[in-house]
């Protein structure tokens, strides 16, 4: 049954294509291009030759390094970047990836510190300073909301500095606080395991309480995907929502707390995500108004992200190597295999390089843009998915439970394997096992193949790669990529995350699903900093009625809000405006903390020119001194 989510209000923003995420390789996706985009093309280097394990060897050191490079403030390629930012590329232009995602940044991070438990202690630097920038982040209020609330947990991004990204953008996205609470449980289990209990009780749950409390409260609403152009229910962020509660709420009985939204929540959800199988493959985003055909790497993503190593092939939470996963593994890959150059003749059942999804023009011109796009060629966005990351997971579950049942459901998928299987369970003693396992881990290894046929020469990944001839081209060195690559490498190799609980809330599916919610609670997270910040954001709402083609500024006694000029106020904006909430919003530039300045509100007319200052006596402000590099101030229009 599925659910009605409540939709998002129509906001008056353009809603702008991003790219942090065509994703990677193997664990997912490194994108393909039909034609480069002249800023950022490499030369094509010569066909990778050399053994799998060898290019692999070569490879791994280089991608953690690619990462740690782009995380602030010691990373060699984000200069300029706040300590624990995870930067999604060092490209400044053409396109401008030089800002931090919540997403991109809790999966990069979740890699570290699986890496980190997993033996390399030189990380935990770089994981705790991304615990303190993210109770930092929480803060900061932007064109999503802010903590009161929780809304502003929904922002995508944020810039280099901590402060808030303003422009038109997809949003809210709510993905983002489910992965970061998932990224800092792991973590959590390990600081407990290790004598660290007081330090996950003081300062990291009051973060993953936020987050969690944010699932619960929005889950039931409309979104933006995590390609951040459709506007609905997504498969990928309705599966990381529903982990995040259910290890949320094992995590706070660990440590003595609650989270009533986890147990309360999590079952519904959990019914909701079975919305999105069809019956033939995953429609990664439903409740929305797009014309897609549902084939989507957001699904594949979804089981790789939600996968769970002490899980049965379960159907029900869509793990790797359940029929419905296996299923739209091979219905979303051969939905791209006659449509790229590079697939030529490859058959069937062997790795190809697959897109995002195939009505995708991204970069074919911007219609949701403020400004007219300008002209460029037309691009069609492919992703490699080929989920090799999938199938180790599977084969690693396959392993686990010790045999392998085909259905009616997976039965298509293996037969592109072996064509004489049939419908049956094999256990491992079996020859047709051992043949179906080899089979698969050949399949996976043939899109780590395609990672190793397509990287340039000094291991570098990009964002994406021509769908023609496999050339790398858009954003150098992507954060993403990286981490996608050590994630799926790992899983090749057998080292798998710590369980989540997958297997018993499977046990939990309620009978009929209910579009219920759970109002959240949200206290800001203790912010550890070296030094207090020099400068602060502020943002400025104020509440006033206004009509079309009305606009609202502040105007104050320093140079950043116009010294009185209203010809040069600090214009805000409408984005979270509504009959009966007329909120108007806008953030300064940073400014020196301690200062102290008078503002008053003022707002222009329909015809640009009128100008009307609000009544009373002119406001008093000063800027915060402390750790926060962001401030909100809140006010209603004085008559």
């Amino acid at each position: 049954m599925a659910l009605l989510r409540t939709p998002t209000p129509s906001l008056p923003y353009a809603r702008d294509h991003v790219a942090s995420l065509w994703l990677v390789a193997i664990a997912g996706y490194w994108t393909i291009f039909s034609t480069a985009s002249p800023a950022q093309c490499f030369t094509r280097r010569q066909q990778a030759t050399g053994t799998l394990d060898s290019f692999i060897a070569f490879e791994s050191p280089i991608a953690l390094q690619g990462v740690l490079d782009n995380i602030g403030d010691t990373g060699s390629k984000v200069a300029g970047a706040d300590p624990g930012l995870v930067i999604a590329s060092p490209s400044k232009a053409d396109p401008d990836y030089f800002y931090t995602w919540t997403r991109d940044s809790a999966l990069t991070i979740k890699m570290l510190v699986d890496t980190f438990i997993a033996g390399d202690a030189s990380l935990q630097p770089e994981i705790e300073d991304y615990v303190s920038a993210q109770a930092l982040l929480q803060t900061v209020a932007n064109p999503s909301g802010d903590l009161t609330d929780g809304s502003g947990l929904g922002e995508p991004k944020f810039e280099a500095n901590s402060t808030a990204f303003t422009g038109p953008w997809g949003r809210p996205q709510r993905d983002g606080p489910a992965l970061r609470a998932t990224a800092l449980i792991a973590y959590s289990r390990w600081l407990i395991a290790n004598g660290g209990q007081s330090n996950v009780t003081a300062n990291i749950w009051p973060i993953i309480a936020n987050d969690l409390s944010y699932v619960g409260q929005y889950w039931n609403r409309t979104g933006f995907d995590l390609w951040e152009e459709v506007d609905g229910a997504s498969f990928f962020t309705t599966a990381v929502q529903h982990r995040a509660l259910v290890e949320g709420q094992a995590l706070a009985g660990q440590i003595g707390e609650s989270c009533p939204a986890c147990m309360s929540q999590a079952p519904q959800v959990l019914c909701f995500l079975q919305s999105f199988w069809n019956g033939a493959f995953i429609t990664s985003n439903i409740n929305d108004q797009n014309n897609r055909n549902g084939r989507d790497a957001n699904a594949i993503l979804g089981s790789i992200h939600t996968f769970d190593p002490e899980a049965t092939c379960d159907d029900i939470t869509f793990q790797p190597c359940s029929s419905r996963a296996l299923a739209n593994h091979k219905e979303v890959t051969d939905s791209f295999r006659p449509i790229y150059g590079i697939n030529a003749g490859i058959p069937e059942g062997a790795a190809v390089a697959v897109g995002r999804y195939t009505e995708d023009v991204y970069m074919g011109g911007n219609p949701w843009s403020v400004s007219k796009p300008k002209e460029m060629p037309t691009l069609v966005t492919v992703t490699v998915r080929r989920a090799a990351e999938q199938l180790y997971d599977a084969l690693f579950q396959f392993r686990r439970q010790g045999f392998i049942t085909i259905d009616s459901t997976s039965l298509p998928f293996f037969q592109d394997l072996d064509a004489s299987i049939t419908i049956g369970t094999y256990p491992s003693s079996s020859a047709a096992y051992g043949n179906l396992t080899s089979a698969v881990r050949a399949y996976a290894d043939g899109y780590t193949g395609i990672v190793q046929k397509y990287a340039p020469p000094d291991g570098g990944l990009a964002e994406q790669f021509s769908r023609d001839d496999g050339s790398p081209v858009s954003a150098v060195d992507l954060t993403w990529s990286y981490a996608a690559f050590l994630t799926a490498i790992a899983r090749r190799s057998s080292i798998v995350p710590a369980p989540w609980g997958a297997t018993t809330a499977a046990d939990t599916l309620p009978s009929t699903c209910v579009g219920t919610s759970a109002p959240g609670s949200y206290t800001p997270a203790p912010i550890s900093c070296a030094v207090n910040a020099s400068s602060v954001a502020v943002t400025f709402n104020v509440r006033v009625q206004t009509v079309f083609g009305e606009t609202v500024f502040v105007s104050g006694s320093i140079p950043e809000l116009g010294g009185w000029d209203t010809a040069k106020g600090l214009e805000l904006n409408a984005y979270r405006y509504t009959s009966t909430d007329p909120l108007w919003s806008g953030t300064s530039r940073p400014l020196p903390a301690g200062q102290s300045f008078e503002y008053k509100y003022y707002k222009t007319g329909t015809d640009g020119v009128t100008v009307t200052m609000e009544g009373g006596e002119n406001r008093n402000y000063a800027v915060p001194e402390g750790c926060a590099r962001s401030a909100v101030q809140s006010d209603v229009w004085q008559q």
